[in-house]
């Protein structure tokens, strides 16, 4: 094992990038995927080096040659099994001071970002990135709390955190989303420059029409004329399972329609409680070529989540040749057009289940076609070359400005 030597590094030309979120769940997700395919990319195509801070059960680090992974002992989330809260960050800075990265990057908006501006603050050569991973103003503030203190007092705290971010975002040397209406453009109308967008990847090799299972479907007892509708992620509040389940309940029932919702959360007991054997719950899946061929074997993919950022499952979808009905709301938006299914309104369970008809009734081989084709723009190299092409540098070019006019100002002083 190899430990990393700082100076050494910077004196070879290398540098050590920095991820630092409380985002990361050992079982999957969105941020981990992400990290993880930096992380490779790093080690792979660079001479640099990359430390990941991230949440665990106890206090641990990790040094693998280029590779350092700090886990700060972290208490679960509540009504979450698979995140935590990363609060200590004393142990963050400790980190911080002792591997001393070039770059940082926060995929979170609470206190961890803090931590960074305040390692900053001791060593100002430092860049500062953000990634807007998820529109917490609105998916954790405003739709929530509107279901207790009521709309327009929701609405106000909800601006609040976005002003909230104005404050915070401006600090950074650059920052990005990864759609225009998963945050973009949120964000750019509170005045926040350098706002950039890097969309995530997608293995979309793993996935296409050729992974149909006749004998997946046959085991639903589904004929090649019932349609089934699929939909992936947390059975939880945030991503609108139950909005899925009340518009297939709404179909006729001469369409012999099957759905089947993978993924766990809490409300897969309130939707097993329906007692609709139409409806089948098989849990997570995490292995890819079981998610592939369960969303080939599908007809429609069909999301009730209205704040996406990206949209991971929405493409891995598409590159399955599947339709989408979804919600207009999010990075949803960027992602579906009238030639690759259709969007309603929020929270409309009626008019979603229209448009699961109207795909139903329309031209889904050419559907198909289209949403592949879409798909397959979302490949990790071109995400990576955003990243340490585009955004890297800028931020770095930013920090070095800033940088040179301190000192001239100090010259001035003198």
């Amino acid at each position: 094992m190899t430990r990393h030597d700082p100076e050494l590094a910077r004196k070879a030309g290398a540098k050590l990038f920095c991820d630092l979120t409380q985002s990361w769940s050992d079982v999957g997700g969105g941020v981990r995927t992400y990290l993880l395919h930096k992380r490779r990319h790093i080690l792979e195509s660079t001479p640099h080096s990359h430390l990941m801070i991230i949440p665990g059960q106890r206090d641990e680090v990790v040094e693998e040659e280029r590779a350092i992974t700090v886990t700060v002992a972290s208490p679960h989330v509540p009504g979450s099994p698979h995140y935590r809260l990363m609060l200590r960050n004393r142990a963050v800075r400790s980190a911080l001071e002792k591997f001393r990265p070039d770059l940082i990057e926060c995929q979170d908006a609470y206190n961890l970002p803090w931590a960074a501006i305040g390692y900053r603050r001791r060593h100002p050569d430092t860049a500062l990135i953000a990634a807007y991973m998820t529109d917490f103003p609105t998916v954790y503030v405003e739709r929530p709390f509107s279901k207790v203190i009521g709309k327009p007092l929701a609405s106000l705290c909800g601006r609040l955190c976005y002003a909230y971010c104005g404050t915070l975002y401006r600090r950074f040397d650059a920052m990005f989303c990864l759609s225009e209406n998963g945050g973009a453009a949120k964000l750019k109308s509170l005045g926040i420059e350098r706002v950039d967008v890097v969309p995530l990847g997608v293995e979309v090799g793993e996935f296409g029409p050729d992974r149909r299972d006749a004998k997946l479907r046959g085991k639903l007892g589904l004929s090649d004329e019932q349609p089934l509708i699929i939909y992936v992620g947390r059975l939880d509040g945030e991503k609108k399972p139950d909005v899925v389940v009340d518009a297939f309940r709404r179909l006729p029932e001469g369409l012999g329609a099957r759905l089947v919702l993978l993924g766990e959360g809490p409300l897969r007991a309130d939707i097993a409680a329906l007692g609709d054997e139409r409806i089948v719950m098989p849990g997570y899946v995490n292995n890819r070529a079981e998610l592939a061929r369960w969303l080939a074997s599908a007809d429609i993919y069909a999301s009730g989540m209205a704040d996406e950022t990206f949209g991971v499952s929405i493409v891995e979808a598409q590159a399955s040749g599947l339709p989408v009905v979804g919600v207009a709301g999010g990075a949803m938006i960027d992602r579906v057009t009238q030639t690759t299914g259709r969007l309603g309104p929020v929270g409309d369970a009626e008019a979603m289940a229209a448009n699961i008809l109207a795909v139903l009734c329309s031209d889904r081989g050419a559907m198909a076609v289209a949403a592949r084709a879409q798909a397959l723009q979302f490949g990790w190299d071109s995400s990576m070359e955003a990243l340490f092409g585009r955004v890297y540098p800028a931020a770095f070019e930013r920090r070095r400005q800033q940088q040179l006019a301190l000192a001239g100002a100090a010259v001035v002083a003198a």
